[in-house]
Formats: C-alpha cells, structure tokens, sequence
C-alpha cells in the first residue's frame, strides 16, 4: 500500500496535479482493502477507484487491464479525462503513470 500511495503522490506532484483533477484511478486490484486506503490516502471518493476485486478476485497482473477496461465500459473514464494508473508486483517492481485519456 505505500507504494501505491507513494507513487501515486509523487506522480501527481511532479506533473503539478491535485488528486481532486483526477476523474478515474485504476490500479492493480491486490484487494478491496487497499483500494480504500489508496483512496482516503489520496483525499479521494472511494467511488473514484475502480474496483472490480470482488467480480474478478485478484488476477495477477491483468488487474490493470481489465479494471480500466471497466471503468471505460462503464463511463467511469470519457475522452479527455485524467487517469491515474498504478500497478504493484513481487519483490521491488511498481509502476505508476498519469495519462489523458
């Protein structure tokens, strides 16, 4: 969970965003627990986080993939929005990115 937090922060500060400019954050869905912690780490609404853990489970490394292509389906995410996008795996491996959508 702190890297996710740490990641995401650091991201956000580097490119001069607030949290609040976020439309959507997709990250890897390890589980439900750290999903809200992301979320009250970062100043967020829950509702704001992708969650797909509970329909899905956790797939390993198409947990990305597949709660982005949700949020998307859903219209969680429109042409032009702001997306924080966060993965996390074994051993030291993270990666985090901001993307206009």
């Amino acid at each position: 969970m702190k890297v996710h937090e740490y990641q995401a922060k650091a991201v956000l500060k580097e490119f001069g965003v607030r949290s609040e400019d976020l439309k959507q954050v997709v990250l890897h869905q390890a589980n439900g627990r750290i999903l809200g912690q992301i979320a009250d780490r970062l100043g967020i609404e829950r509702s704001r986080v992708t969650s797909v853990i509970e329909r899905y489970g956790n797939t390993s490394s198409a947990s990305l993939p597949i709660a982005l292509d949700d949020a998307v389906r859903n219209g969680h995410i429109s042409s032009g929005d702001l997306v924080l996008l966060g993965s996390f795996g074994g051993g030291l491996t993270w990666a985090t990115s901001l993307v206009r959508w």
